[in-house]
């Protein structure tokens, strides 16, 4: 559990650097020039102007809507995702075993150990970097769509709800520190995570910090991710969970 909290801080890392950097608070136009620029914030920001134009000028909706469609093509990703931390989950069990049996810190035992863990892989069809793979492709999408957000021009200038989109919003960042806790408690029920005290420090953690962020952020931002919880905690729901309940079915039946 360790790594993964390693591996999620890690992440978190690379997103505040990549948030901070290439020309972060200049607008993004036709001629801004550079990979990221031309080929990711640019469609994405003109993505948010086309949906914006077909719904009487609402940004708020826009960014609800290009969320969504985001969400739904890196959806597959996210059940390969699921799939293959359910995979890791199931096999626990032996891996422990194999920690057990190969307990002696040598080199010899502890490459045995290793040989022994990726026959054991192999026998499941498990790969322990499946899980970590969907990750590194989302995030380039969604560090791009955080930029197109923020540097359309137009966003800062319109509402939406009781939002002006280009302020911070006090109500929407605890709603967006809310979903961010439940979502991560949906994805940690039925799990052994919740026995681990380092994931239950992230649970709470995670939520704080996110929700921090949106006290400063234009509520824009903090709309995207409102947007981008409720549909994880979907997920989880309609996905996960069913998962989770065949495997504690099958566990009985065995």
């Amino acid at each position: 559990m360790r790594k993964k909290v390693l591996w999620l801080l890690a992440m978190t890392g690379i997103l505040t650097i990549l948030s901070g950097c290439t020309q972060v608070n200049e607008n993004i136009t036709a001629e801004s020039t550079g990979f990221w620029n031309e080929y990711v914030v640019w469609p994405l920001s003109q993505s948010i102007e086309f949906f914006a134009d077909i719904t009487g000028e609402s940004y708020g909706l826009s960014i609800i809507i290009i969320t969504i469609i985001i969400r739904l093509v890196l959806l597959p990703l996210n059940v390969k995702q699921l799939k293959s931390s359910k995979a890791m989950q199931d096999i626990q069990p032996e891996l422990q075993e194999l920690r057990e049996k190969f307990s002696s810190k040598d080199a010899q035992t502890q490459q045995k150990l290793q040989q022994e863990t990726m026959q054991l892989f192999q026998k499941h069809g498990v790969n322990p970097l499946a899980g970590c793979l969907p990750l590194i492709v989302q995030m380039p999408i969604l560090i791009g769509f955080y930029h197109a957000i923020m540097r359309t021009s137009e966003v800062a200038t319109h509402s939406f709800l009781w939002m002006q989109l280009g302020e911070p919003s006090y109500i929407l960042a605890i709603v967006t520190a809310g979903t961010t806790f439940l979502q991560q408690k949906l994805m940690m029920a039925g799990s052994t995570a919740m026995q681990n005290p380092q994931m239950t420090m992230m649970l709470y953690l995670m939520p704080i910090m996110i929700g921090t962020f949106a006290f400063f952020f234009p509520s824009a931002l903090a709309l995207y991710w409102v947007v981008g919880n409720l549909f994880m905690i979907a997920q989880t729901l309609f996905i996960r969970k069913p998962m989770m309940k065949e495997q504690e079915t099958g566990g009985k039946t065995k």
